[in-house]
């Protein structure tokens, strides 16, 4: 058996149709095996009673978002406007979470969070991971926060972002200006993942080695994943996680978000990916010997990777 793990996983599971409609064709498709669903999204209704039984071995984990949309708990006045919408910039949530003399954030904090992973258990989801939008669970004290309920709650799997930068042989996508605010990303959640490695380990959660998708947040496509995982080839013993944001539009729409939709589509990826010596699993499996093999899509369009 291989001994790098690796784990495609779709981010914002529930946020609209067109993600969950990217979720199920992928996951159809063979190599997407693990999703995030969104307790507050638009389309949660049509994910847990619609895709995840057409799904059977899809591992599925909480997204925790408090970041976009609304709150399921009402009156956080630290979290929220009064109408219940998230409010805080990703810099605000820094800064209130190290705010040691005013704990209110923390402990609104974990009433949502609570609310969230209880909505998504008791709609019968074998919860087998937990992460967040935006990477806001990353932040130091928040991270201990959500380890802390994770234990709790029996999830075993907890999302950290060490990701090694590695360019892709194409020019013109390291141009775009979002590039390097990608590379100041990297730097902040690779000094978080040196904070937050022992304190799941401490609470006694599996944690990723690596990640990819930071540095080409946005731009994420076959050859960021292949290239990515190449970077990695000289590593033994580690789970190297990618997230994507896939969308498949019923008008057609071509995007960043369907880009990144045609990753889960892409067979030569696919054989790419295990002639690299990779196994393609998800959290639901990965410490179980029942695995099921991935089976790569018949006469599926791709791009080069």
């Amino acid at each position: 058996m291989a001994d790098k793990k690796f784990i495609l996983n779709a981010d914002d599971f529930g946020m609209s149709e067109a993600f969950n409609t990217a979720i199920l064709e992928g996951y159809q498709a063979g190599l997407l095996k693990s999703t995030s669903l969104v307790a507050n999204g638009q389309a949660y209704e049509e994910a847990v009673n619609n895709v995840i039984p057409a799904c059977p071995d899809l591992g599925v984990g909480v997204h925790l978002n408090f970041i976009e949309g609304k709150s399921l708990v009402k009156d956080l006045n630290t979290l929220t406007d009064s109408d219940g919408n998230f409010n805080n910039s990703y810099g605000q949530m820094i800064i209130k979470a190290y705010n040691k003399k005013n704990d209110e954030f923390l402990k609104q904090l974990e009433t949502e969070f609570r609310a969230q992973i209880e909505k998504i258990k008791n709609s019968g989801v074998n919860i087998t991971h937990i992460d967040s939008h935006v990477h806001t669970h990353a932040i130091p004290p928040i991270f201990e926060l959500v380890c802390k309920l994770a234990k709790e709650y029996g999830i075993k799997q907890i999302r950290t972002q060490f990701e090694r930068p590695y360019l892709i042989p194409d020019v013109m996508i390291h141009l775009n200006l979002a590039y390097p605010i990608n590379l100041i990303k990297i730097a902040l959640l690779d000094s978080f993942t040196l904070i937050n490695k022992p304190v799941a380990k401490k609470y006694g959660l599996n944690t990723n080695d690596y990640l990819l998708g930071v540095g080409y947040t946005s731009m994420m496509n076959s050859l960021t994943v292949a290239y990515g995982l190449m970077s990695l080839q000289n590593k033994k013993d580690i789970i190297a996680e990618a997230l994507i944001h896939p969308c498949r539009y019923e008008d057609g729409t071509i995007d960043n978000h369907f880009t990144e939709f045609q990753i889960t589509k892409n067979s030569k990826l696919l054989g790419k990916i295990e002639r690299m010596d990779y196994e393609i699993t998800n959290y639901k499996y990965l410490y179980s010997a029942d695995s099921p093999e991935v089976v790569p899509p018949e006469a599926e369009p791709s791009v080069e990777v």
